[in-house]
């Protein structure tokens, strides 16, 4: 697979949805979206969503949603949906047959809401994979709304299906019956844009777990508690063991490697070695986070890749994947 340059872009918006007493009346779903939504610039997204609580980094207006309680257009219950790599098929239907389904899904706090499936758009680098453009009822405003956050790079952000669930932690889960709706500028979908589809193989390898490992990575997340270290429009670089992307070394408009060096090495459960952070933040800083996890300790990767802090003996998993990065000061 030819080299892949990354930017980190995560942005927080919309406002966070509140429970109100459900209207009598309620408008159609699917129905054409203002141009212009809030936006805040976090850069801490895992689901892509808007958040049900400003304050909480690790809330969402949606982190879950049921695969056997679908209603088609007109109120037909739908059964025997399931997902194969990447969509969603329901027997003797096209994909399009599935517009104006309403789905039943779940917010972090519990809340159960609605999520209306708008259009179904395969994409253009994977054919057998499809965008869905999704929009979920918001009771405090009575109208459809799409819970995506844009970015001045995605304004109209579409969603993938993803089997299993996450939790608050950031730590992925099996859930039958249950699927994720990732949107387009959250860390679980940018993971797979970027090649880690966890339904994909390479030389027979699975990549669910290089899928996930890219989710810390993506969003710093060294402690693997679901605690971002990042930011904004941070330039990193990706590369991993079985080479779905590897080491970008050539200098382009927006990477200049000479500038970039190690950060750190990664697991599903967080880094497990580090040279540094990202932002600048102390490794002292990192290892008060989550105390019992680290220790301090040389290792050499190889190919320039030192750590300086990593996972105690006995709780380490083999590291999937590494990344560079500007740094604050670099």
């Amino acid at each position: 697979m030819k080299r892949l340059l990354v930017f980190v872009c995560f942005l927080i918006g919309v406002p966070a949805f509140a429970a109100t007493p459900q209207q009598k009346q309620r408008a159609r779903p699917c129905q054409d979206q203002e141009a212009q939504r809030s936006v805040w610039p976090q850069g801490t997204l895992l689901w892509g969503t808007g958040r049900t609580a400003v304050e909480k980094e690790m809330s969402s207006v949606l982190v879950s949603v049921d695969l056997d309680k679908v209603r088609l257009r007109g109120g037909t219950r739908l059964k025997e949906l399931r997902i194969e790599e990447g969509r969603l098929v329901a027997p003797s239907r096209a994909r399009n047959k599935l517009v104006g389904s309403v789905f039943r899904g779940t917010a972090s706090d519990g809340q159960r809401v609605e999520v209306a499936l708008c259009a179904a758009e395969p994409s253009a680098r994977n054919p057998s994979m499809v965008w869905y453009r999704i929009e979920l009822w918001n009771k405090q405003s009575a109208a459809w709304e799409n819970p995506c956050v844009a970015t001045s790079r995605v304004p109209s952000p579409r969603a993938l299906v993803v089997q299993g669930v996450w939790d608050e932690t950031g730590a992925r889960q099996e859930a039958p019956g249950r699927f994720t709706f990732a949107c387009e500028n959250g860390a679980i979908a940018k993971c797979i844009s970027w090649g880690y589809a966890p339904w994909a193989k390479k030389d027979g390898h699975s990549l669910a777990e290089l899928h996930q490992a890219c989710t810390r990575m993506a969003r710093a997340d060294y402690c693997g508690d679901g605690r971002s270290h990042t930011r904004q429009d941070n330039p990193i670089d990706m590369y991993d063991d079985l080479a779905v992307l590897t080491q970008t070394t050539e200098p382009s408009r927006g990477w200049q490697p000479e500038r970039a060096s190690f950060e750190a090495a990664w697991t599903p459960e967080g880094a497990w070695c580090l040279a540094r952070t990202r932002e600048g933040q102390a490794l002292e800083t990192i290892l008060a986070q989550c105390p019992g996890r680290f220790e301090p300790g040389a290792n050499d990767l190889g190919d320039g890749d030192r750590c300086t802090v990593r996972r105690k003996e006995g709780l380490a998993r083999r590291a999937l994947l590494r990344n560079r990065s500007y740094g604050k000061d670099e």
